[in-house]
């Protein structure tokens, strides 16, 4: 089982790139999960999602406390919550930055990757709201989801949006191969 946690602020649409993740997941023929943590709902407050991605059913209901992977869309969490806080070794760290990964100092036995997903965001879908480019990215690095079902989980998770669609397939598959393997 693969298990994966999501850090940002409240209104970057954390618990969505989670759900959208899980939905591709399942789309692939994958079991999944997605939940999100939370304190008190407002725009800018720390945000924790996660998801479960497993060949098997999954049957443990727990948050994740040791994750092989972390996704921070916001990189000002890092130090005001321990977004490190039981990774395991050699999984995958995927931070919100334009800054390179050895300008942030990570003390942690993983792969550390940035990409600049917020200027993506307003290049292509005209907000900066990362959550579709960190997914799409992600599944580049990692390969644990394909393009098609990131496309699939949008066009569901979006439908009858519009424009809104085709922009955040746009951004998601832009930064899938950015960092495909």
């Amino acid at each position: 089982m693969i298990e994966i946690r999501l850090h940002g602020r409240g209104g970057q649409g954390v618990v969505t790139a989670a759900e959208l993740l899980a939905t591709a997941a399942f789309s692939d023929g994958k079991h999944t999960q997605a939940f999100p943590t939370f304190g008190s709902e407002r725009m800018g407050a720390p945000v924790a999602s996660f998801v479960r991605i497993s060949d098997n059913p999954i049957r443990v209901r727990s948050q994740i406390y040791e994750p092989q992977h972390v996704i921070v869309q916001d990189p000002t969490i890092i130090g005001t919550v321990d977004v490190f806080s039981g990774l395991k070794d050699g999984g995958v760290v995927l931070v919100n930055t334009a800054k390179p990964a050895s300008e942030l100092k990570i003390k942690a036995k993983a792969n550390i990757v940035t990409i600049d997903a917020t200027k993506l965001a307003i290049e292509i879908l005209g907000r900066p709201i990362p959550n579709t480019i960190m997914v799409g990215a992600f599944c580049g690095i990692t390969g644990i989801v394909s393009m098609t079902g990131i496309e699939k989980a949008i066009r569901h998770k979006f439908e009858g949006k519009g424009d809104i669609v085709e922009k955040n397939i746009k951004a998601a598959e832009k930064a899938y191969n950015m960092l495909k393997k």
